[in-house]
């Protein structure tokens, strides 16, 4: 039996003051739709959306899952409506969620399915700290629920009930849908609450039951101190599971990880380190502190760091050294290779036991397009040398330090790119006798 899930996107998040679609802040370097989408995946057999006009950006996001548009902002009941026609006569449960609830596990979902079974309608509910403005669920005398009422709608007493609606409701897809279309919009908002769909399905005889689920998990996201609340609540989520897994973070709380981030066993995370998406490190890599990492592979055994960056499209080999202030793009860093100091190395491959010497770059931009630099196995690049893409070096080749390289080198062959030196005897002694003077005048 098909199960779908809508989830409702089209919020503009104002109190976020932002351009940008509630929806699509990110979270861990992925926007919080996809985090919802995700743990949906795993549970629904069909996913649809329901974004809001002029948010192609979210509809990009949602791919390859459907998208409809609410066009006229008329409340939550309205905007799961908007998904019937792309969900009409199918057999099978519809849960509706919202977007800036993104946290839900699929664990969670799956209990709210199998409530399901037990009744006819199944929601979630939480018991906040602080339940402050949040709907109350309200009990019914079988032990289920009778209705939502939300906070400016409820009375004293109402307001006093510790449960509190989370959003997520669950019931048979001609069931929610003959409910949502019976909703009216009488209350303080005059908008047509998917809260009420509780009620609704109360006054036709049926049953409600509540799964309740843990505040952080089902905390919404508002405004930017509740996406940076739930950012915390994430890298602490993500962290945890690196460490279960066999990695050693030194300072857990300063290391920011990415949603994708894997982490082999026995591997040495500094304080201060950062993780931008598609990141993985095999076993027994050590990345020292202040170290940036996005789009990249490093491989078993290797070193990066101190205040490293590996940007998209960068492969590091087993054994290989990245020190300080070495920055490489779209390279690959043979096995045992090393970039100790004070480099930038882009659009290159690098063959495995290859020294590069401090200050050294790879000019890998004409202004128009980018080249690429090949470097052969166990080659030497003397400090602050300059090679000039598209470039080849051959295996064992030789540049001598302070050269710029703009030709192909041999193999096994010694290059020297610079002007030749002069020396000039006595001149030294002379311009210092001949600036002292001026020298001590200066006042």
């Amino acid at each position: 039996m098909t199960r779908a899930a809508i989830l409702l996107a089209a919020g503009l998040g104002t109190r976020m003051r932002s351009a940008l679609p509630k929806a699509m802040h990110p979270i861990a370097g992925r926007p919080m739709l996809r985090h919802l989408i995700a743990a949906c995946e795993g549970v629904f057999d069909r996913v649809v959306v329901v974004a809001g006009p002029g948010m192609p950006a979210l509809e990009r996001a949602a791919a390859p899952h459907a998208t409809v548009i609410q066009h006229d902002r008329l409340g939550t009941g309205h905007a799961a409506l908007q998904a019937a026609p792309l969900l009409e006569g199918m057999e099978g449960d519809v849960a509706v969620l919202y977007a800036d609830n993104p946290l839900i596990t699929a664990a969670t979902l799956r209990r709210l399915l199998e409530a399901r079974e037990r009744a006819d309608l199944a929601l979630l509910a939480m018991r906040p700290a602080d339940p402050a403005r949040y709907g109350r669920v309200l009990p019914h005398e079988d032990g289920g629920v009778s209705r939502i009422v939300e906070w400016k709608d409820a009375t004293e007493a109402e307001r006093a009930v510790g449960l509190c609606n989370v959003g997520v409701i669950c019931a048979a897809a001609g069931n929610l849908f003959a409910w949502l279309r019976a909703l009216t919009n009488s209350n303080a908002a005059g908008e047509y609450y998917l809260t009420d769909t509780v009620a609704a399905a109360r006054a036709a005889g049926f049953r409600a039951v509540a799964v309740e689920a843990d505040e952080a998990e089902c905390r919404g996201i508002n405004s930017r101190l509740e996406l940076a609340a739930a950012e915390a609540a994430v890298q602490a989520r993500l962290r945890e599971a690196a460490m279960a897994n066999g990695a050693t973070l030194i300072r857990p709380e300063s290391v920011t990880l990415c949603f994708d981030t894997v982490l082999g066993q026995d591997v040495t995370i500094g304080p201060d380190v950062v993780f931008g998406p598609g990141v993985t490190v095999e076993d027994e890599v050590e990345i020292r502190s202040f170290s940036h990492l996005e789009g990249c592979t490093v491989r078993r055994g290797a070193t990066i760091g101190p205040f490293a960056r590996l940007r998209p499209g960068t492969e590091i080999g087993p054994r290989a050294h990245v020190g300080n202030f070495v920055e490489l793009k779209a390279t690959t860093l043979g096995e045992g290779a090393k970039a100790n100091h004070l480099s930038y190395i882009g659009d290159a491959t690098i063959g495995p036991a290859t020294n590069i010497g401090a200050g050294t770059i790879t000019c890998n931009y004409d202004g128009f397009a980018k080249h690429r630099t090949t470097v052969g196995r166990g080659v030497f690049i003397g400090s602050n040398a300059t090679l000039v893409a598209p470039l080849t070096l051959g295996d064992g080749a030789f540049v001598a330090a302070g050269s710029t390289i703009t030709a192909p080198v041999a193999p096994d062959a010694m290059a020297f790119g610079r002007a030749r030196q002069e020396q000039k005897p006595g001149l030294a002694a002379a311009f210092r006798d001949q600036r002292t003077p001026a020298k001590k005048e200066q006042p």
